[in-house]
């Protein structure tokens, strides 16, 4: 567990490409040492608002801050230590092997011309064998299949050890099985080093089952925070979705369940019916 988890606040902040904003005046705090995923239709401003958390874009108005501490205003080696992110479609080097990719995650934690520390290969190793890649640590990233590639880069992102881990769609590419097995790997990791995840997801059902909280966004503007049982309701469904849905307990977890009704199985009358 860390020692001290870091509090992650946006306030009345405005953040897009250029001078076009496509976050508008959000204002939220990320439950340090908690599962907080993002959802919203696609365009809604959920990897700008990730990206602009780590400042990988600067904030257009308002601020991000960092424990107090205005991100913008941090040191970018000592960011890259507290803050991780795995971004949607990241670029490996050309011809880069799985394990020098993931060695590149321990780099924040180098000294000035240091290139290797003493426990990079343990930590190195160890996150390779949490995304079961171990057997592909001399192989080119290029020459893995998509779901093969987004394990290793997963890898390099628990490599850096990270207080916060931000991620954006991390099931991408990833089979049925292999989305729960990454997603329960950032549970764990949540539960025994206490590190904060920040998750973009676009599968509503997954995001209840995992999140501790959730933030629900349209149109670049937040329209819910809160517990899975508070966001994931018919009418935020509605609201966030455009989406005619019944939200019922999941067998399997208990969190709340969406199952969309789609337009051929709504009666004029206003009911519903299956085909």
């Amino acid at each position: 567990m860390t020692k001290h988890a870091l509090v992650l606040e946006a306030s009345g902040l405005d953040a897009g490409y250029g001078r076009t904003a496509i976050v508008h005046d959000a204002t939220v705090r990320i439950p340090p040492g908690e599962i907080t995923v993002i959802l919203g239709a696609n365009a809604c401003g959920k990897s700008t608002l990730l990206k602009t958390f780590v400042r990988v874009l600067k904030p257009l108005a308002g601020s991000v801050v960092l424990d107090g501490r205005d991100v913008a205003a941090t040191p970018s080696k000592e960011l890259a230590r507290q803050l991780g992110l795995l971004p949607q479609q990241p670029i490996a080097p050309e011809g880069i092997t799985v394990y020098d990719l993931v060695a590149r995650g321990r780099h924040p934690h180098h000294r000035a011309f240091q290139t290797h520390a003493a426990d990079d290969d343990a930590v190195v190793a160890d996150a390779l064998a949490a995304t079961g890649v171990t057997e592909l640590a001399g192989r080119a990233v290029d020459e893995l299949s998509g779901g093969q590639r987004q394990r290793v880069w997963i890898s390099m992102a628990l490599a850096q050890r990270t207080d916060v881990l931000l991620l954006d769609e991390p099931t991408t590419f990833l089979d049925v099985t292999h989305q729960y097995e990454v997603l329960d790997l950032l549970t764990d990791l949540n539960r025994e080093r206490g590190t904060t995840i920040v998750m973009v997801l676009h599968d509503v059902n997954l995001a209840a089952r995992y999140a501790d909280h959730l933030i629900a966004m349209r149109g670049g503007k937040i329209v819910a925070t809160g517990t899975p049982r508070e966001v994931v309701t018919e009418a935020t469904m509605a609201e966030v979705y455009d989406m005619t849905s019944r939200v019922i307990d999941d067998p399997v977890s208990g969190a709340p369940l969406v199952l969309p009704v789609g337009r051929h199985h709504i009666d004029p009358t206003g009911g519903s019916h299956a085909r």
